[in-house]
């Protein structure tokens, strides 16, 4: 069992069986309502494991979210407020998020808005949300095409990741994961960036060792910047690009968050090629492991107004101006660096193009 302290919780690394759950929820809530945020696919292939092997939760509530990025939204989180209204959960029950980062960064919400926030608990199944979505702190859910433009900081009492809930995921769920690992590992840590970058199998990752590493670079991060004023602003590489590409295609072609972000940290490293922050040799290195595992999705030039617009509309933008992470290096980033509309325009393009030269 590997244990990673975080602001005011700790996260457990290991077999869910082995570790300090059942004691933690029996002591804690011995006489709370216990409710379960699943989705549909957590329902099918997760749950029965975590009630077949903990008793004390063969009476908890289920409520079950339709899976999918298109789903969280407030509409939703309404008919769960009213099951647990009618259900007459109180401020001292539980609830226990079983899923990816969708589940996670919803149900840590819900919890956290509900009579001004009840307890609850991360049990992430993904790889994406065991490594980032699931620590932190951020809860929150989208508005239309904007992501997570809703949500509050709070903090899950615990996080617990069992690696045997990821032989559960299809293989795309996996890479969707990596791409928040190599994330990490650019943005600090150009050792894990040599482990990670050179990978044969999806099966390399998916060991207590590995996973430590990524989820400690986080939490050291978070544990800097609780409320994300400076540090933290760097594990957004990637994403300001990457998010409105996933907004764009929401309803469309839909692409996964750690797709999206895979390509968003290709425009992100492309335009600080072009500031000068990093060589052509290494934007070319960082291309090179990143289209090994994610394609190119199909982009047009009215599709690139259409995604620049929604830049607009980013969280961490600034007296009207873009604002995103760029690579100074391997292992090196920096925040708040203003960007022109002009420079993403260019970076989807070089996209767009390197598409139709890859095809």
């Amino acid at each position: 069992m590997k244990l990673i302290e975080a602001q005011d919780y700790s996260i457990e690394i290991g077999a869910l069986t082995e570790s300090s759950f059942a004691t933690f929820v029996q002591e804690k809530y011995s006489h709370s309502k216990i409710i379960i945020i699943c989705d549909e696919n957590t329902h099918e292939y997760c749950l029965e494991y975590l009630i077949t092997n903990f008793d004390f939760l063969s009476d908890a509530e289920v409520m079950l979210l339709p899976a999918g990025e298109e789903n969280k939204v407030m509409e939703v989180c309404f008919q769960v407020w009213e099951a647990m209204s009618e259900y007459g959960v109180g401020r001292r029950d539980l609830i226990i998020n079983l899923g990816g980062g969708v589940v996670t960064d919803m149900g840590g919400f819900i919890a956290s808005v509900y009579k001004r926030g009840i307890d609850f608990i991360n049990i992430p199944t993904s790889l994406l949300g065991m490594v980032d979505a699931s620590i932190g702190g951020k809860t929150g859910i989208d508005l239309g095409p904007l992501k997570n433009q809703l949500g509050v900081f709070s903090n899950p009492k615990a996080i617990y990741v069992d690696v045997a809930f990821l032989h559960t995921l299809e293989t795309k769920d996996v890479v969707n994961g990596y791409a928040e690992m190599l994330k990490h590992a650019l943005i600090q840590d150009a050792n894990f960036w040599k482990q990670i970058s050179t990978i044969e199998n999806l099966g390399e990752l998916m060991n207590n060792e590995t996973l430590a590493i990524a989820m400690g670079i986080k939490n050291s991060i978070v544990l800097q910047d609780p409320l994300e004023k400076n540090i933290r602003k760097n594990l957004n590489f990637g994403h300001t690009a990457g998010h409105a590409i996933e907004g764009y295609f929401l309803d469309k072609d839909a692409i996964d968050h750690g797709h999206a972000v895979a390509l968003g940290m290709i425009v992100e490293a492309h335009i600080s090629m072009k500031h000068q922050l990093i060589s052509k040799e290494l934007f070319d290195e960082i291309e090179r492991v990143i289209l090994d595992w994610f394609p190119i999705h199909a982009l047009d030039t009215s599709d690139i107004g259409n995604i620049v617009e929604l830049l607009q509309h980013d969280k961490k933008n600034h007296s009207n101006r873009i604002q995103c992470c760029l690579l100074t290096g391997i292992g090196s980033c920096i925040y708040d660096q203003p960007v022109d509309e002009s420079e993403f325009f260019e970076g989807y393009l070089y996209l767009m193009n390197r598409n139709v030269n890859l095809n």
